[in-house]
């Protein structure tokens, strides 16, 4: 675990390779929607991009995208495309211009900024009509027959090991402060299948994880691991997975 005092905390800086792995991919619906509500296709910027998940999907509707993320492991293993140039950079100190971007993004990251300094370099990027739009995906649900075992994992035995960050993910970002002008946001989800070995692996890239294991706390890991296994049934299934997406939306 790296910890930035100067800036903010990233607690992923060592796991770029295994994030790009396993994290989910966000829904083709919901980059349509971000294109949508701007002016403008010229410029989007991706904050927090971590592997450029979001970034490349942005290239498809933007000429020019921006992914800025402060671990150098990330963006070491962010995946390439034309249209998109990546930084390591900090939220709070963007290297852009003013007045250049259409679209300012931040996907699974804002809870991790200094939200006074970022909505700063926010207003001081974007062009006059811009959007912000903070997005996150809240707490996974599996099958019923699995269900019950992950949500008792995930509440009761792992969740005191997320930082406080995580708090702000779980309630979708309603309590975040956001003083731009709201707008309206589809529901939508995340909708995946994954085998027994996709679906560990994902857990496995959990900060909540590696501080348990950092504590010590092997054995709830591996009784979890060992119980969805035997529920699982043949570990090559693919079973469906889904996670809600939560977004704070609005002009700059």
């Amino acid at each position: 675990m790296v910890i930035n005092n100067k800036v903010s905390k990233n607690w992923f800086e060592q796991g770029g390779k295994e994030y790009a792995r396993f994290r989910p991919e966000y829904p083709a619906e919901l980059v349509a929607f971000l294109a949508s509500v701007v002016p403008a296709k010229k410029i989007a910027v991706d904050v927090g991009c971590g592997n450029g998940q979001l970034t490349k999907q942005l290239a498809q509707y933007f000429s020019t995208v921006v992914g800025i993320d402060p671990s150098a492991s990330q963006i070491d293993n962010a995946i390439p495309h034309e249209h998109v140039s990546y930084y390591c950079a900090s939220a709070e100190q963007i290297p852009l211009t003013d007045n250049c971007a259409n679209l300012i993004t931040a996907a699974q990251a804002a809870h991790w900024f200094d939200l006074l300094k970022f909505y700063a370099e926010v207003q001081r990027i974007a062009v006059d009509g811009g959007v912000l739009a903070l997005i996150s995906y809240g707490v996974l649900n599996l099958e019923p027959v699995l269900n019950e075992r992950f949500q008792h994992f995930y509440w009761q035995q792992i969740g005191r090991y997320w930082p406080a960050e995580r708090q702000l993910v779980d309630t979708g970002y309603a309590s975040l402060n956001f003083p731009f002008q709201a707008l309206d946001t589809p529901k939508l989800e995340i909708k995946l299948e994954w085998n027994l070995q996709q679906f560990l692996g994902y857990i496995a890239t959990w900060s909540a994880v590696q501080q348990a294991l950092e504590k010590g706390r092997e054995d709830i890991l591996q009784l979890f691991a060992n119980d969805i296994t035997v529920m699982w049934g043949d570990p090559m299934l693919n079973r469906p997975i889904a996670w809600p997406i939560n977004m704070r939306v609005g002009v700059i």
